[in-house]
């Protein structure tokens, strides 16, 4: 039996942890924290996950939110200049709804199942030392840390990182009463308010430890008029800052604010990083190879929402590359084949997309996102594109493709002519 030692309890090394125990493999997890403290914690981010990814959960039988989690058949943009209303205003359906399930939820009941199902469960904040000592052990040893702590053992890839100071800091807040959706699990709407010049703000409803919440947040340009939360001292004042700031700058949502209570004393969140992918494979002390997954090799910022997706989509992409390999030596070759692969699939398109997404809109997504006040076709590509964003890079991303698409929709309308 083969043994793998994953350091990390969060999205991508539990999803990964799980999926080798099913096939039989000998895994270690190792743990900062235990399932009670993670419960009982604060907020870990606002995770919400598309279809696609939902769909790796579903087939290893550990997505166990149906039917609790909110419904989240639409999705609605808005691009607001100084102004009570915006200029880009509309709603368009995903292609299949997702789901908002609080970290502290998911990760501590997917720690629980592993120890039920026999997995190694330490509980201790892992060092070098630790993993040097260990990886002799083990034929495979994978860092799912997070962004910080280990994952400096990984060395950044500057060709894929253009960034070297955060580009938003971040505003979150989980709560109950907010209007016009309904308390509970029926259909809700992800919104995501783009505000050029100072950031975005995002809504999602969401599933957390108290039950069906939204989670409301801010993505601050540095220094701008929405990154004002850093002489906050308490959660409550965190929300009543977050609310004064959408009388200003979101009019238009405000009477959706008007009677916001916090979901608990843990649910609020704020600080920054910088977006970074680093080199996959890290060399221990003692000469040992590990390979880094999720955050720890690829951390967008969440302005597209695709950090839990990622950490998804690389532990389904490892998974599958470690149950193809069977019984061969975890080998640089293989462990950097294993990210390659991966960043080839999803990691590319979707770090491109999430960087420009950064920077001051540029004038044909401008175009195409107005013009999907008009045209439906272009409002529902855009967002399908956020469940898979290898087909943004296909009209959205270019101007000439842009200017190619709009022109082939605009044909195609009804009255055009042609």
């Amino acid at each position: 039996m083969r043994k793998v030692l994953i350091v990390g309890a969060g999205q991508a090394g539990l999803h990964l942890a799980l999926g080798l125990q099913q096939h039989d493999y000998d895994v270690t997890v190792m743990s900062a924290r235990t399932a009670d403290e993670i419960e009982h914690g604060t907020v870990m981010s606002s995770q919400f996950q598309f279809d696609s990814t939902l769909a790796f959960e579903r087939e290893l039988g550990i997505y166990f939110w149906e039917g609790l989690a909110p419904h989240t058949p639409l999705t609605s943009f808005q691009v607001g200049a100084e102004g009570p209303v915006p200029v880009v205003d509309w709603v368009s359906p995903l292609k299949k709804p997702g789901a908002d399930v609080d970290q502290r939820l998911k990760m501590a009941r997917w720690l629980r199942l592993f120890e039920e199902r026999g997995g190694n469960l330490i509980v201790k904040g892992a060092t070098v030392a630790d993993l040097d000592a260990m990886a002799g052990d083990h034929d495979l040893v994978v860092v799912a840390a997070g962004k910080e702590g280990l994952a400096g053992l990984f060395e950044r890839d500057a060709s894929r990182s253009p960034y070297t100071t955060p580009q938003r800091m971040l505003s979150v807040v989980y709560v109950n009463g907010y209007q016009p959706d309904p308390a509970g699990p029926g259909d809700h709407t992800v919104e995501f308010h783009m505000l050029p010049g100072r950031g975005e703000m995002i809504v999602m409803p969401a599933l957390t430890v108290s039950g069906p919440c939204h989670i409301l947040f801010f993505e601050a340009v540095p220094g701008g008029p929405l990154d004002v939360f850093g002489d906050i001292h308490s959660p409550q004042e965190h929300l009543e800052r977050f609310v004064d700031l959408v009388e200003l700058h979101v009019p238009w949502a405000r009477e959706n604010f008007t009677k916001l209570e916090l979901t608990d004393a843990g649910g609020t969140l704020r600080g920054g990083y910088t977006p970074v992918v680093r080199h996959p494979v890290a060399t221990l002390p003692s000469g040992g190879l590990v390979l880094g997954a999720g955050d720890v090799v690829v951390a967008n910022d969440p302005i597209t929402g695709q950090g839990a997706n990622m950490a998804a989509k690389c532990a389904a992409g490892y998974l599958e590359a470690i149950l193809e390999h069977e019984d061969r030596p975890f080998d640089g070759a293989f462990l950097r084949g294993a990210f390659e692969s991966f960043w080839s699939r999803h990691g590319r398109a979707t770090t491109e997309w999430t960087n420009v997404t950064l920077g001051p809109p540029r004038p044909h997504m401008l175009e195409l996102l107005g013009a999907a006040n008009q045209f439906p076709a272009i409002a529902r590509r855009y967002i399908e594109g956020f469940d898979d964003p290898n087909d943004l890079m296909e009209w959205f991303m270019d101007p000439d493709k842009a200017a190619a698409y709009l022109a082939e929709v605009v044909g195609a309308a009804p009255g055009s002519g042609r």
